[in-house]
């Protein structure tokens, strides 16, 4: 005589307690890889940096190490060369990023629209990023040859004078900016193209038929509809600005940025204290100078864009 379905299946209960604790930690298990990766080569770099930071530590003799405080932090402060790197850090950041940005938006509204061989142009707007930054600034280097260069030959061909860019402040700080305009403009446009692709076509068919123009349509439709993009691009160019280190080293191939220290960035006084003259507790102090800048300018640009969503609205 065969058997029930209730006979045969045993009725269902509430599960066990520990299949129920099983699955709420299962997602943790699944994060954990991450944690311990950033715990590993993220947290305690970090926080042991910022112990170095307040010791008197020399590189060639690292396991010493003598209680300083913030003296280091003071004689930071103290130093004209720190505020010089400072400001030639934001010099160059600003010559890099605002053209760079610029650019990207107006390369990201061109391939926006149909063109023919497009997918081509999209790929090689990343070529140079994915090119070396020691094969992109050598080259950069030559073109920008005092007596051989490229750009010194074609200026005289319109009848000026050689420029000497790699000595005077202003010329060697826009050919250290020319090489980061020249690697990250593409990848931003292809930043700025997607961002561009996400907004409704019915908005600019909207805008069409109120009468706009199409460039009433880029600034009524476009850039609002990019302006969280926009600020992405913004805080990732700022950090990168703040972090240049291999374009300025190898433009003229030394960690004092010039002769006079006229584009010596903030990672390039970091490496002359550490890799230099070997103080590694003032170059730790260095590196949580310019990591407290860059939260500091990241939580800016956050507060800037928030008030004016607030404002839109």
């Amino acid at each position: 005589m065969a058997l029930t379905s209730s006979a045969r299946l045993p009725a269902a209960g509430p599960a066990p307690a520990r299949t129920r604790r099983a699955g709420r930690l299962a997602p943790y298990g699944f994060l954990a890889p991450f944690f311990v990766l950033f715990a590993a080569f993220g947290l305690f770099p970090l926080l042991y940096t910022a112990y170095v930071s307040l010791h008197r530590v020399e590189l060639q003799t690292t396991e010493r190490m003598d209680w300083l405080g913030p003296q280091n932090y003071t004689r930071l402060l103290a130093d004209p060369f720190f505020w010089n790197a400072l400001r030639n850090t934001f010099t160059i950041g600003v010559l890099s990023t605002v053209p760079q940005l610029l650019m990207a938006l107006g390369l990201a509204h061109l391939l926006n629209h149909r063109l023919r061989g497009r997918t081509f142009f999209r790929v090689a707007m990343l070529l140079p990023y994915a090119t070396s930054v020691a094969a992109a600034t050598l080259v950069f280097a030559q073109l920008f040859g005092r007596d051989y260069g490229l750009i010194n030959w074609l200026l005289g061909e319109l009848g000026l004078g050689p420029v000497d860019w790699q000595a005077g402040t202003w010329s060697s700080q826009f050919g250290v900016s020319a090489i980061v305009t020249w690697r990250w403009t593409g990848y931003n446009a292809l930043i700025y193209l997607a961002g561009m692709q996400a907004i409704p076509g019915e908005l600019y068919e909207s805008a069409a038929v109120d009468g706009a123009s199409k460039w009433q349509q880029f600034r009524h439709v476009t850039i609002p509809g990019l302006r969280p993009t926009i600020v992405f691009t913004v805080v990732v160019s700022t950090i990168g600005a703040t972090q240049l280190f291999g374009e300025p080293l190898l433009y003229e191939g030394n960690a004092g940025g010039g002769i006079s220290h006229q584009y010596q960035t903030l990672g390039l006084y970091l490496y002359e204290q550490g890799w230099t003259f070997f103080h590694l507790g003032r170059a730790a102090a260095v590196a949580w100078v310019m990591f407290l800048l860059i939260v500091v300018l990241a939580l800016l640009n956050a507060a800037i864009a928030a008030r004016r969503n607030r404002t839109d609205r």
